[in-house]
């Protein structure tokens, strides 16, 4: 059998950052693709359908990944995506905080920058495993 890699897509406008996630992901066997700016990060979620995408949300405009999750969440074709805000938003502006039940900002999960790999790898595994087991229709359960 041959099973693809899960694919990731990685939203920031910081070119090192991204880089540094898209070699850590990309050694841990997923196959990753890129996007410095929320306009481009749609696009590229339309065009290639990744399995889960890493969004930071203050990019080209503060409210720039904002409103691309939001965009993401409307799209039929990848509203069950799972997305993870990627973000020093919480050290940025103390005492604000997103839980991911917010309507105006349904993520998955929330990593804060400067991310903790090991902490990025149990969540990317996590949310790819719930999605996969989502997709799973119950007559094919066990």
């Amino acid at each position: 059998m041959n099973e693809q890699r899960p694919k990731i897509l990685v939203v920031d406008d910081d070119d090192d950052f991204a880089a540094a996630l898209g070699a850590y992901l990309g050694h841990q066997g997923y196959a990753v693709v890129g996007a410095s700016s929320g306009r481009e990060g749609v696009e590229r979620a339309r065009a290639e359908r990744p399995d889960l995408v890493l969004m930071d949300v203050m990019m080209e405009e503060r409210t720039a990944g904002f409103f691309a999750i939001q965009e993401l969440r409307r799209d039929p074709l990848l509203a069950d995506v799972p997305v993870v805000v990627v973000s020093s938003i919480y050290a940025d502006v103390p005492g604000f905080r997103i839980t991911p039940e917010a309507d105006w900002l349904r993520h998955d999960a929330f990593l804060a920058k400067p991310v903790d790999f090991d902490e990025l790898a149990a969540c990317v595994r996590r949310l790819l495993a719930e999605h996969r087991a989502a997709a799973v229709p119950a007559a094919e359960t066990p």
